[in-house]
């Protein structure tokens, strides 16, 4: 037999005062950023980017560091410009070591600020040798794809340390790159000589490393767009890459198109880079000398059926002036771990995307038709938002932050970044006040060239706040605009953002086809957009991708990730469904039988009835009458020997 169990302890005569521990006191570990030098010298960098198998970056850096330096902070870019949130990326980077005079020096990750590492120094250390790789994630569940078998996309920002406690443009580069034999390559960087597959530009500073990716690839052309201007394309094949010279044209117009519009230039010249692909991870990210750009592969070969995927171009060339030179002036940071504020970003991207939508008409690359059928896909969304009752615009420009772009179950509910497109609606209607106050002598083309194109040549960054946007605003036109703005932007609850649109002299009209942009989405995607009728949008495989809060859908329980079998007794088709939300609206006033849905969630499956009889709904824009019609005038071209035949 066992030994008898331990007796319990008996009960406290009176019961203890419960344990309260104090906090642990977060001591800083890294250095604010001073806006002096780097005393180390320059940093030499070396990436062999030739694995294109594994997708791997492997990089070595050698720091410099001052006489007597026993400790060095080296820290990876946290918050990232362009991006309006913390997207650094820690964790595809792996393999780090650090040496001096080849022995291995002990390092550890800051306990707080997990993208700086603390590195111990010898005595006498004259430099510092880090060794680590970037793994370029292979399929889009780990992450975007930045390298395939034909291309490749090199930010230095995933694969560089940088020394803490300098202002980033106070830090010195020597950048080189090995790529796979045969590659082209092309940035925005200068000084460029080439040694074989390897490739390295003059020193620089941190700051502009940072603003000049890469593009590199096997099928590679380059177009000259005059006035600086260069389009580099990568393609997945060398065909895809082909430009006819009447879209070429369309290109070249851009680049003067924005140029009028600014009035002046911020950069001594730019590259597009420019990924037609479906394997390189989706992008359209600014910069001030170039931008980086991705569409479908087929965009320049299927030039009419692919208008609506052309925007981006336009849109990060507009970023040259609006977001990178000028810029709200809690999103400029000295380096890359202060945090940045995005509370202005509807200037920033806001009227971004208003200028994208402008000039993208004005110069062709996307047709007039295809521009306005982008607005009413906008406006038509905000009918029907919700959200915008509880939250304001303003607020959304937290989304990035608070949302990191995730997908949400109720959208229109929930609200993402619409300070990008209701930013560009309210961007409409200041544009149509200033029209209507100046008899149509001035634009929001006058702002553009007072607040964005200034100090024409000045290559650096030009901050501003609420204020200077409304000082700059009753430059052209004297009115209350910070009311305006406050209203518009700040204050939820607003009706729903037509205004810009009426004043311009067109409408928000409803039909049962799809405008030419929705058209050209669902087309290539084979999607179904019911988002304004049934309140679903739905993949080619019936699968319920998005469910707009209390539309038809939303009340029956239709919601998203639930998957439609059949419709009124078939297998589901696009038709199938269009069909029947068509017989639900009947005839002669009469509505038409509920629709019948099979739909299975998980594992179950149950019978829906949908009692919806408005028909299939798509937002237009369309002329209203013979009164003027503004908004013709605001997207027809402004250059010399166009179809206007005069500049604005």
């Amino acid at each position: 037999m066992g030994p008898a169990p331990a007796a319990a302890p008996p009960p406290p005569a009176t019961a203890p005062d419960k344990t309260a521990p104090k906090a642990v006191p977060i001591v800083p570990g890294v250095p604010d950023a001073v806006d002096v030098p780097y005393p180390g010298g320059v940093i030499d960098l070396s990436i062999d980017a030739s694995d294109i198998t594994r997708g791997l970056y492997r990089v070595t850096q050698t720091v410099p560091v001052a006489p007597g330096t026993r400790q060095i902070i080296l820290q990876l870019p946290q918050w990232l410009p362009g991006n309006h949130a913390a997207r650094g990326t820690a964790d595809q980077l792996v393999d780090l070591r650090f040496m001096v005079d080849g022995q291995p020096v002990r390092w550890w990750r800051d306990p707080v600020e997990v993208f700086a590492f603390h590195v111990e120094l010898p005595e006498g250390a004259k430099a510092v040798e880090a060794r680590f790789i970037h793994t370029s994630p292979l399929q889009s569940s780990e992450g975007r794809v930045t390298m395939t078998p034909d291309m490749l996309n090199l930010q230095w920002d995933r694969m560089t340390l940088y020394p803490a406690g300098h202002y980033v443009r106070q830090i010195r580069f020597a950048p080189s790159v090995r790529f796979p034999e045969g590659w082209q390559v092309a940035t925005a960087l200068d000084g460029r000589k080439v040694d074989g597959a390897r490739v390295s530009w003059a020193t620089v500073d941190y700051e502009t490393l940072i603003d000049s990716p890469i593009f590199a690839g096997r099928h590679y052309r380059r177009y000259d767009l005059g006035h600086g201007v260069a389009l580099n394309v990568f393609a997945d094949k060398p065909e895809q890459a082909a430009l006819k010279d009447e879209h070429l044209a369309t290109y070249r117009a851009l680049a003067e198109e924005g140029l009028i519009a600014f009035g002046g230039r911020h950069f001594d010249h730019y590259d597009f880079l420019l990924a037609l692909s479906d394997k390189l991870g989706d992008i359209g990210l600014e910069h001030q000398r170039s931008s980086e750009n991705a569409m479908e592969p087929t965009t320049f070969q299927n030039w009419a059926e692919m208008g609506w995927d052309r925007n981006v171009v336009p849109h990060e060339f507009a970023h040259s002036w609006d977001g990178k030179y000028r810029r709200p002036a809690k999103l400029w940071t000295p380096d890359y771990r202060q945090p940045m504020q995005n509370n202005l970003l509807w200037v920033y991207e806001g009227q971004t995307q208003f200028w994208g939508y402008v000039l993208a008409a004005r110069s062709g690359v996307q047709t007039k038709d295809m521009v306005l059928g982008m607005m009413a896909t906008n406006a038509g969304m905000f009918t029907q938002w919700p959200g915008r009752e509880w939250r304001s615009v303003e607020d959304t420009t937290h989304d990035p932050i608070t949302s990191a772009r995730r997908p949400k179950p109720f959208a229109s509910l929930a609200r993402n970044e619409d300070y990008y497109t209701e930013g560009m609606l309210v961007w409409l209607e200041a544009d149509q006040i200033i029209r209507e106050g100046t008899k149509g002598a001035r634009g929001i083309d006058d702002f553009a060239a007072a607040f964005f194109g200034v100090r024409n040549g000045d290559w650096g960054q030009l901050p501003y706040g609420f204020d200077d946007v409304v000082a700059a605003l009753n430059g052209v036109y004297v009115y209350d605009w910070a009311a305006f703005l406050n209203t518009r932007l700040q204050t939820p609850g607003q009706p729903a953002p037509l205004a810009g649109i009426e004043r311009a002299g067109y409408r928000l009209v409803w039909k049962d086809t799809p405008n030419p942009f929705d058209k050209g989405r669902m087309g290539h995607s084979k999607s179904l957009s019911l988002l304004h009728s049934l309140g679903v949008t739905l993949d080619s495989g019936g699968r319920v991708t998005s469910t707009r809060w209390d539309s038809a859908a939303f009340n029956a329980g239709l919601v998203t990730g639930s998957k439609v079998l059949a419709v009124n007794g078939a297998v589901y088709e696009a038709a199938a469904m269009k069909d029947a939300i068509t017989a639900a609206k009947g005839k002669d006033g009469k509505p038409g039988p509920a629709i019948s849905l099979i739909v299975q969630r998980g594992d179950k499956v149950q019978a829906l009835e949908i009692a919806y009889h408005d028909g299939l709904r798509y937002p237009w824009l369309e002329p209203m009458g013979s009164g003027p019609q503004r908004l013709d005038a605001l997207l027809a071209p402004r250059r010399l020997g166009a179809s206007t035949g005069r500049r604005h």
